[in-house]
């Protein structure tokens, strides 16, 4: 039985999660004893008290990365894509109307998406130290897999805190296997940034090079797992080695040396599913349906007759569009010039861009995957989400053929695809490690990995037939301005992870990483530039400084309460009272 998903061979961790917690306790027909037996629909910890409960709950704590609610999606298309400014929200104005204030920031903490991946953020945790608490009681289980286990447990419990770290802050309740109470009352009073670091550092020292299954966490993985988590907490000068030592010496899950791909496709392709050089980790989903196929994004397809047939969410915004235009040498406009300039890619037959603005969204008119051209009607309503569409995650008309994506495969109502998520990818970790450069002054080694990814973004085999304007993407001369003055460096390597990643849940939390006031500044501009073009963003307000973090959800804080001397368990940062 695999533990992953192959083109024919369909098994999920989250489907074996299933099975493990809803496995009857058999009940004796009669007597007494009944008074004693656990109750039906359930199993009993010492049921799972084995090496084989310990693999299933190991399995059910996998099984977390791919039950998401649309708030606690692993792509944060809600929190870090729209809330970014790489999208809008899209869609109509009445459907899922809590993300209105979200995308004009104007959130408040009664926001359901935020109590959506708060709870998700725990529900993994607590998995995880259930998981432990049981393997430690189990007496036969062989003593090197037991180390195995732990060390995956650790790595999924230090991304599940990442993943609340980058949206809440660092202040938020670190729960190990240590507290046994179901419900455990913890203070946010420290930061827990130490604690996730260690749990990642015990991974690195128990995991394998290689994983058994594609699907497991390994040691490259925890390693470019732990540079990320430091990224984001500021400090490059410990995640630089790291990314230096994963991109010249790491490798995939299947074996290969880490590269990037020759074909963009290669990795938002079912077909390519753990087989990309490019892959680090990925979140592995299946055709099955519910919530095996990528539930958290079944709102973010092209609405009635394009792929998917629904909802019209996580629309790309004119601002990020139009940030792919070029200047007549075929670099990108370091300070902001398409905001100026009065082109706009929808409309602009003549405007030059990056073909990778045809690769990140769909422009009507021009070819969407193999589907033909991307068709008006697709957009659900243009005065509210504007008119390009998502694309990246989004299954080809072959994948749809051949049943890796369809319009009933989540939820039994909306779309789903089994297409994996490259949760880690060799993209992200060379643009991470640019920075880093940039920032030691080392500007030619930075601008040569900025030109690596450009030079793939060129190749024929990128760039799609039939737009309506013209496609060029060039190198960075090393008479250019980037390879001498460190502030234009550091302008060119952001520039590149807003195209690189366009669309991949990155945006926001890139921005909060380079400073409060620099996302502030940037998601101003942001907003006066859309205002242009959806009427909706003229009463947006300008996201200040301070609100690097989203706020503690107040039904959290309600459901905590207060600690024996009445002080709440859950304090709101200051910015958010």
């Amino acid at each position: 039985m695999t533990f992953y998903k192959k083109k024919q061979i369909i098994m999920k961790h989250n489907f074996l999660a299933l099975t493990a917690l809803t496995v009857l306790t058999m009940l004796a027909a009669c007597g007494e004893d009944f008074l004693y037996k656990s109750p039906q629909g359930s199993i009993d910890q010492d049921a799972l008290t084995n090496p084989q409960g310990v693999e299933l709950l190991v399995v059910n704590a996998y099984a977390n990365l791919t039950e998401n609610d649309w708030g606690a999606s692993i792509f944060n298309w809600a929190l870090s894509g729209i809330y970014g400014g790489d999208a809008n929200k899209g869609s109509d104005g009445g459907d899922q109307s809590i993300l209105n204030s979200l995308e004009t920031y104007a959130l408040i903490p009664t926001n359901s998406y935020i109590n959506e991946k708060w709870i998700w953020v725990y529900k993994g945790a607590k998995r995880v130290n259930l998981t432990m608490q049981i393997m430690d009681q189990v007496d036969g289980m062989d003593a090197s897999l037991k180390q195995l286990r732990r060390g995956e447990l650790l790595c999924l419990r230090a991304m599940f805190y990442f993943e609340g770290l980058r949206v809440f802050g660092g202040y938020i309740p670190y729960v190990d296997e240590s507290f046994t109470d179901n419900d455990p009352k913890v203070h946010n009073d420290r930061d827990i940034y130490p604690d996730v670091l260690a749990d990642i550092d015990e991974a690195i020292a128990l995991l394998p090079e290689q994983p058994a299954d594609p699907a497991r966490v390994y040691k490259w993985a925890a390693l470019a797992l732990k540079a990320k988590i430091l990224m984001q907490k500021g400090d490059m000068a410990a995640a630089k080695p790291i990314l230096a030592d994963v991109l010249a010496g790491g490798h995939t899950a299947t074996g290969k040396k880490y590269a990037l791909a020759n074909n963009l496709n290669d990795n938002w392709s079912t077909y390519m599913d753990n087989t990309s050089p490019e892959s680090i980790w990925e979140i592995q989903f299946t055709n099955d349906g519910n919530d095996n196929s990528n539930t958290g994004m079944s709102l973010c397809y092209p609405h009635t007759g394009g792929p998917g047939g629904c909802c019209g969410f996580y629309q790309p915004s004119y601002e990020l569009a139009n940030s792919f235009q070029v200047d007549e040498n075929g670099l990108p406009y370091l300070n902001g010039e398409y905001r100026t300039n009065g082109r706009n890619v929808s409309s602009v037959a003549d405007v030059t861009v990056d073909p990778r603005l045809d690769f990140a969204a769909g422009r009507v008119g021009v070819p969407y995957k193999d589907y033909g051209p991307t068709m008006s009607g697709w957009i659900r309503d243009a005065n509210n989400g504007g008119v390009f569409l998502p694309k990246k995650h989004v299954y080809s008309k072959a994948e749809e053929t051949d049943g890796y994506g369809r319009s009933s495969m989540s939820l039994n109502w909306s779309p789903g695809s089994a297409m994996n998520i490259q949760y880690l990818s060799v993209r992200d970790a060379m643009l991470m490690y640019a920075e880093c450069l940039a920032a030691d002054g080392e500007l030619a080694a930075a601008m040569h990995l900025v030109n690596q990814i450009r030079e793939r973004a060129a190749l024929p085999v990128n760039l799609i037939e039939g737009s309506p304007a013209t496609c060029k993407v060039s190198l960075y001369p090393e008479s250019h301005a980037a390879f001498t003055d460190k502030a234009t460096c550091i302008k060119a390597v952001r520039m590149e992870r807003k195209l690189e990643l366009a669309m991949e849940g990155q945006r926001f939390f890139d921005l909060t990483r380079w400073g409060g006031d620099y996302m502030a500044a940037e998601l101003g501009a942001y907003v006066d530039y859309e205002k242009a073009y959806i009427n909706k963003f003229a009463g947006a307000s300008h996201l200040p400084p301070e609100k690097t973090m989203f706020p503690i959800p107040q039904t959290q804080i309600e459901t905590m309460g207060n600690d024996e001397n009445g002080q709440p368990y859950l304090v709101q940062p200051a910015p958010w009272k």
